[in-house]
């Protein structure tokens, strides 16, 4: 077999499972994997699989408890979670009349009602679905099956995976034969999600830079475009860190062929000298990437061209296809066309591989390219693509297609970034603003950039044609304000991003995570449906709606878990399992923390860096104690696998009247962070406290201490990253009880509207006032005759119903 490379080998070592856990016949083995997950085989000649495949890299979990009854003719195995029934050396099939007769898995449960049979080719109707390849092809814009399910079981067939030689080349199954894995877990799926990322691969850990904001655009770029276009974002105080290069970075024009996706040389006509304008780019702290789609092959007009076809042995004349099942074929695409654009500066590449839906292929290039992008420690993997399906969390990122600039569009987002949860992906990447077609709406861009900020990835995309306003400074300047803010938050997250990122990568836990997880009834009630937890500390409740233009409000229903919880932006104080109606203007987007939440920003004021955090503000909510652990490392290689990294522990212990932080250097070397940082601790929804002490270890430190709006301010300034830093906050009453009343969200529409004076302090009047909800209605209609128009009437008619819900 041809040779492709150390980065592309196989690791052997736990591919099959435990003997200890694995039940064998002469047709059938089946293999406890773990007290959720158990794997079944049939194969009538008794081949069976314990080397990789597209989707299994582990087997052997080592040995869980379970028990174990047989015969000659019959197993039983129970553990925790299940009870499996089979007749040895039967078919898995039964009959039409009896589909268990052979085999079923019985779920075990403290619910009784949930007690109930899978069995081969069980319909697992309850399945809550999982991602897509992608929304531009037609063909596969629908969804495969996920993990989650209400019934508390799912499973994943293997049977027809191809697979992995230890070389990484590619192997044909036996055919006729049977691989399943049933994941049996009740209302335990956080489990059986750790059992999945255990058996096919825990997700890498993306480079810092792409949690940043990434710019990209179908247009002719050049040298001096470039440089104009980040002297606009640099002066209007924007952050970028990525800039993606759509189709017209290489040549597309040559000879006969017009419009060319595929190419791998730098257009000399638009830059001249392309490692002098990457460095240019770094300098501005803003990473490079390229689109490639080497779907259409590789042309003769190629700068390496000629070294490739004498390698292969081919003409020069001759257009190369595309094979990324070719063994030969991929080590000449990596070595003579991608490494030396690597060579030149560039970060990453963008696959817009697309391969007429050939999934296999599809798997292939992905699988290949993010490998042989990790072949150097000292550059950490990063690479966009379209979903392949199989175990998509180790594609790095997940490119979701080109999509059309709407309401519609967006009001699908969220609902396939939960859907990707539910098979253990996290990095789906979504064209913000959509890519092309529909009307550039200012409402409608708001919108999609609050999402894209609230989301692990956010990517501007559009579509070739001067009319499609991607950049914030081509609307109006209440637009370009909004959209400026949130893409400075959104680098401000980077920190408390990178973090859960971490712990996606480290014990599995997805950064978005839906509702419907601990609140099952969400998952069929619209309103609500599209909720869901942003990490451990936050939890959006999307806008995808226009707004009421009357009342210039968005009417947005929400539900608010259990707890308390606050609006991360004003703090107003939410009592949680209850559901809400409130009123956002344009620059307002519902996203809460929840008692105690610690939330750690960066303050750097060189804007388009994302490397470690010199200055912190740490936001920190009232009303609980908590703990959260902040990671660090160099962000750009893959030392962090070999311990070069620091955690650092953020404890907050609360007290009504006596609260204090504790900053700590917990795990790691020292060295990874700057060694003295600036912490600004906001207190949320706090008064100022009487009394505030800070040290390092028994050092004090100086600090400056004020109060925000409804917020009280401790700044630490140049305090040592290793060691423990204490502050400490005494007074009476701290907290502010902001909760949040309905009536005040009515007060500002009214304050907001064109009505005479002295009618608003009568609508006023009426509303606020103790009469009961019919008697209001009455003397708002009356109002008639003072010059109240129809439709502020329609619209306090309207308020005075959602008064009613509360």
């Amino acid at each position: 077999m041809y040779p492709l490379g150390k980065q592309f080998e196989i690791d052997y070592t736990n591919s099959f499972s435990d003997s200890k856990a694995c039940f064998r016949g002469q047709n059938y083995r089946i293999s406890v994997l773990s007290p959720r997950l158990v794997r079944l085989e049939y194969d009538p000649t008794g081949k069976f699989v314990d080397i990789p495949s597209q989707l299994v890299r582990k087997r052997n979990f080592g040995v869980s408890d379970f028990k174990v009854q047989q015969d000659a003719s019959y197993l039983e195995i129970t553990t925790q979670y299940f009870k499996l029934s089979y007749a040895k050396g039967q078919p898995f099939q039964g009959s039409s009349i009896d589909p268990m007769k052979n085999l079923k898995i019985t779920l075990i449960s403290n619910d009784k009602d949930r007690e109930r049979n899978w069995y081969y080719g069980h319909p697992e109707v309850r399945n809550a679905y999982g991602n897509m390849v992608s929304v531009d092809i037609p063909s596969s814009n629908v969804y495969n099956k996920g993990l989650y399910s209400f019934e508390g079981f799912a499973s994943l067939n293997d049977s027809n995976n191809k697979l992995i030689a230890e070389d990484g080349t590619l192997l044909d199954r036996t055919p006729g034969s049977l691989d399943i894995y049933v994941f049996m877990y009740d209302k335990d799926f956080s489990q059986a999600l750790i059992d999945y990322f255990k058996l096919t691969g825990f997700p890498d850990l993306p480079p810092r830079y792409a949690f940043g904001n990434w710019w990209s655009r179908n247009v002719e770029y050049n040298d001096e475009k470039l440089d104009a276009l980040f002297k606009k974002f640099e002066k209007k105080k924007i952050p970028i860190s990525i800039l993606l290069l759509d189709n017209d970075w290489h040549y597309r024009n040559v000879g006969e062929h017009v419009g060319l996706k595929s190419g791998f040389t730098f257009n000399k006509e638009l830059f001249p000298d392309p490692t002098s304008t990457i460095e240019k780019i770094h300098k501005r702290n803003i990473r490079v990437g390229l689109k490639l789609d080497p779907t259409a092959g590789i042309y003769p007009h190629e700068a390496f061209f000629p070294t490739a076809s004498k390698y292969l042995g081919i003409q020069e004349s001759k257009i190369v296809l595309f094979d990324p099942l070719n063994p030969k074929l991929l080590d000449v695409y990596f070595k003579v066309f991608l490494h030396p654009l690597e060579s030149l500066g560039v970060d990453f590449f963008w696959n817009d591989y697309s391969g007429n839906n050939d999934l296999l292929n599809l798997w292939a290039i992905n699988h290949y390219q993010y490998l042989d992008s990790g072949r150097n420690i000292a550059k950490r993997p990063l690479y966009l693509s379209r979903n392949s399906i199989y175990a998509p969390h180790k594609q790095s990122i997940l490119y979701a297609g080109s999509s059309e600039v709407s309401w519609n569009e967006l009001k699908k987002i969220p609902f396939m970034l939960l859907n990707a949860a539910n098979i253990g992906v996290s990095f789906w990447s979504h064209d913000v603003a959509g890519n092309h077609g529909g009307i550039e709406d200012p409402e409608l861009y708001i919108r999609y950039v609050q999402l894209g900020v609230f989301s692990p990835v956010f990517r501007f995309h559009a579509a070739r044609g001067p009319y499609y306003k991607r950049e914030p400074w081509l609307w109006d300047v209440k637009t370009e304000t909004i959209v400026a803010n949130y893409l400075r938050l959104r680098h401000r997250l980077i920190p408390y991003l990178y973090t859960e990122a971490y712990q996606y990568h480290q014990v599995g836990t997805p950064v978005i995570q839906p509702l419907y997880y601990n609140y099952p009834w969400i998952y069929d009630d619209t309103l609500y449906r599209n909720q869901y937890y942003f990490g451990s500390q936050l939890m959006a409740s999307p806008i995808l709606d226009k707004k009421d233009t009357v009342m210039n409000r968005t009417v947005h229903r929400f539900f608010i878990p259990d707890g308390i919880w606050y609006d991360f932006t004003t703090g107003k104080k939410f009592p949680g399992a209850k559901k809400y109606v409130s009123f956002f203007r344009d620059e307002d987007y519902p996203i809460f923390a929840h008692a105690g939440s610690i939330i750690p920003l960066s303050n750097r004021s060189d804007r388009n860096n994302t490397g470690l955090a010199t200055d912190m503000e740490i936001h920190i909510f009232p009303g609980v104690s908590n703990t959260y652990t902040l990671y660090d490392d160099d962000g750009i290689t893959s030392l962090y696998k070999e311990g070069y990294f620091l955690k650092t522990s953020i404890d907050y212990n609360y007290l009504r009247n006596n609260y204090t932080v504790i900053i700590r250097s917990i795990e790691g070397k020292s060295g990874i962070v700057p060694e003295k940082r600036n912490y600004k601790l906001v207190f949320r929804n706090t008064r100022e406290a009487d009394d505030v002490s800070a040290f390092h270890n028994a050092t004090p430190l100086n600090i400056r201490k004020g109060i925000d709006g409804n917020d009280f301010v401790v700044e630490v300034l140049d305090a040592p990253t290793i060691g423990q830093i204490t502050v400490n906050c005494k007074g009476r009453d701290i907290e502010i009880d902001a909760v949040r009343v309905i009536n005040d969200d009515i007060d500002s529409i009214l304050m907001d509207l064109q009505i005479n004076t002295y009618l608003k302090e009568e609508i006023a009047s009426i509303i606020f006032g103790e009469e009961p909800i019919k008697k209001k209605r009455i003397e708002i209609r009356k109002l008639k005759k003072k010059g109240l128009s129809k439709e502020y009437m329609s619209l306090f008619l309207k308020l005075l119903e959602y008064i009613a819900e509360v």
